[in-house]
Parts: C-alpha cells; structure tokens; sequence
C-alpha cells in the first residue's frame, strides 16, 4: 500500500476563469441547447439557446463550487456558466479531478451566510492517495451517487402521477370502475366537528415536556401529512384533559391555523394519548357524512391549495379561523366511492413512503462510505 501525500489546496486544485461564458440567471430557460449550471442544488438550473456561451470542460471533468452557496458538482458534459458564484475548479498534476470533488463536498466550509467562501478553501489540506486508489475511490462513490440519483428520479416520478391521481379521482374527472352519479357537494364546517384549543388556556412553553405520556402537536411535527410522533413534546395529565374535544383519536385530520397555516395531517398509529395546542384543529365528520381519509386528500389537492390562495390573497393573513372555513365546500360521491378512492391514494402514498426510506438508507450508506473512504480508515487498493 503506497503512502498518503498530504497537499494543500493549491497543490491539488486550479481555478478556471471562464467569465466570458457565465450567463446571467434572468437569462436562462426552461428548455433550450445548451444545459446551465449555477451553484444551486440542482445539478442543471435551466438552459441557453446561446451556444457562444458553451464551457467544454477539460479532459476528466471539471469542479463547479458555489461561492455563495458551498455547494460542489462534477460536471463532466458540456454548459453554461451561472453568473452569480459560480466558482469552476479543475484538478492538478496527477489527480483524479472526481475523487477531488468528493474529497472537497465532504470538508466543513464554514457559513457566513451570502457571502464568499473561496478563500476558506484556501486554507485547507488534505491527505490524498496515489491515483489508482483515487480513481477507485471515485468509481465507488459515483455508483453510490447514481443508487441515490436513481431513488431521486422514481420518487419525483411517483410523485408526479400520483399528483395526477388526485386531480382526476378528486374531482370527477376519472371515476373509478363499478361508481356512478353525481357528485354532492359538501360544506366542511357544517358537516364536520372542528375543534381547536380555545387559546392557550393559560399553557406556556414552560409546561412542555421532553418525555412522557401524554402528547402535544403544535403543528411542527406535522411532516408530508402524517405526525412525527418522534417530535413531539409531552404535557402533564391534568393539561391533557382539559378538553376532550381536542384528545385525538386515530383517523382525525388535523389541519394547522396558525404560522404556517394549511398544513394537514391525519392520525395513524396513535401511539398513545395526544391533543393539540392552539395552533391546529382537529377535523371528525359528523356521522357518515364524508369519509375522513378522502377529506385528508382533498385538503392536500389544489382544491384546497385554490381555496387558501383566494383567502389570503392580498394579505399577510397568518391565522386560518373557523369561520373562513364556513365556505369551504368540496364535490363527494357515495362513502362507499370516497373509500376506495382514497384506498388507492393511501396506496400511491404508501409506495413513495416506501421509496424514501430506500432513499434515506442510500444516503445514510453513501455518507458512511464517504466517511471511510476519503479518511483512508477503509483501502480500495
């Protein structure tokens, strides 16, 4: 095994002027030629019919680091250059300029908010091997990259069609086999019991705890319609009883009222006593008027995204009251249609759920491989 060679940042890595090839971001399309890439997170942030603007990066790739955003991207194809930040970055002597990209994504680049970072790479070093390993190392990564590209693109994909989904099977666009007539509108707050926490009631932050038995939802743990019930804070037993309309049972959707209103969750898996503060109702139908896991789809679809959007438009609203819910009505079919149509939704959300916990393990895996393989703790050659 040969031995690591510590260098600094300029024994390893050169900068490249290519100025006269940034385009400015008001420039750039939706669709076009020429791919452009900008120090943001997404690896292309548009494109350019302006092929005058074209950087062919040098021979094994080139680096792109945002100066203002700390973010690294290999590029290895041909684009045009973000204005704003946009720092391009290629290897020196014998290095592979891949592994370098690695080796620079996993360094801690202090923030100091919108301002300039090039200089903190400057400053560091850095212990690298001999190119095979370099080049190993890289091929490794690239692969764990791709595994998680790959999720990247299905979940988005997934997320996509199921979005279609619930424009047709919501509105009546697509009826599904075996329904027919009419659907009945129907009035939320009139058919619903809608409940919040009347004030605070004299509870403080100072009342929450960090462990016990009985929950508080706030509104923060609510995460792409479920409860992270990992999140929540605990209050004492006699707070919790204070009013039973507002201890939750499995199947109530809660939709948030406060701070970022519109937010909406439906209780599964309740994993023990649980009730809500001020900040979130607590949404039942009144006998069979609805089904509440339709209604937790509906309140996720632009049917209601529109309601919301004409309610606070031309204000700075920050509180949804139960009266502005009074007009909120949305079309139903028959309880038996309402379920199986949101049977196939739940299952469309299941699957991508599913999908994303691939897609966390594939990067708790990348990250740990980074870890081993840039520090030298694991040898590829």
């Amino acid at each position: 095994m040969s031995e690591d060679t510590n260098a600094t940042f300029n024994d390893l890595y050169r900068r490249i002027n290519a100025k006269d090839k940034q385009i400015l971001s008001t420039e750039i399309l939706a669709q076009g030629d020429l791919p452009v890439v900008d120090q943001g997170k997404s690896q292309i942030a548009g494109y350019t019919n302006n092929l005058a603007k074209r950087f062919t990066p040098p021979d094994g790739g080139v680096i792109v680091f945002g100066d203002h955003t700390r973010i690294v991207k290999f590029v290895d194809f041909d684009f045009a250059i973000g204005a704003d930040g946009t720092q391009l970055i290629a290897a020196r002597g014998d290095n592979d300029t891949r592994f370098l990209a690695f080796l620079l994504s996993a360094q801690e680049v202090p923030n100091t908010g919108y301002n300039r970072h090039f200089k903190f790479l400057k400053e560091m070093t850095f212990s690298v091997p001999t190119l095979p390993e370099q080049q190993a190392i890289a091929a490794a990564l690239s692969d764990a990259d791709g595994v998680v590209a790959g999720l990247e693109r299905v979940i988005a994909k997934k997320r996509l069609i199921k979005q279609g989904a619930m424009q047709d099977l919501l509105t009546a666009r697509r009826r599904l086999p075996g329904f027919s007539g009419e659907w009945e509108p129907v009035n939320l707050a009139r058919e619903s019991h809608l409940k919040a926490r009347i004030g605070w009631q004299g509870l403080t932050t100072n009342e929450y705890r960090d462990s016990g038995e009985y929950h508080l939802i706030t509104g923060t743990e609510i995460t792409d319609g479920r409860v992270d019930w990992r999140r929540c804070v605990f209050v004492d037993k006699w707070r919790y009883d204070q009013d039973r309309n507002i201890q939750l049972r499995n199947g109530d959707v809660l939709l948030t009222k406060d701070g970022t209103i519109g937010k909406v969750a439906q209780v599964r898996d309740l994993p023990g006593p649980a009730a809500l503060n001020s900040g979130v109702f607590v949404i039942r139908p009144k006998s069979e008027a609805y089904d509440a896991t339709f209604l937790f789809h509906v309140l996720r679809s632009a049917v209601f995204d529109t309601f919301l959007a004409k309610l606070t438009a031309g204000s700075t609203i920050v509180h949804l009251y139960q009266k502005d819910l009074v007009t909120f009505e949305f079309l139903g079919p028959g309880i038996a249609e309402q379920r199986v149509i949101a049977e196939a939704l739940d299952d469309m959300d299941t699957e991508i759920q599913a999908l994303e916990s691939r897609l966390t393990k594939a990067r708790a895996v990348k990250e740990g491989m980074m870890q081993n393989l840039l520090t030298g703790r694991v040898r590829l050659v």
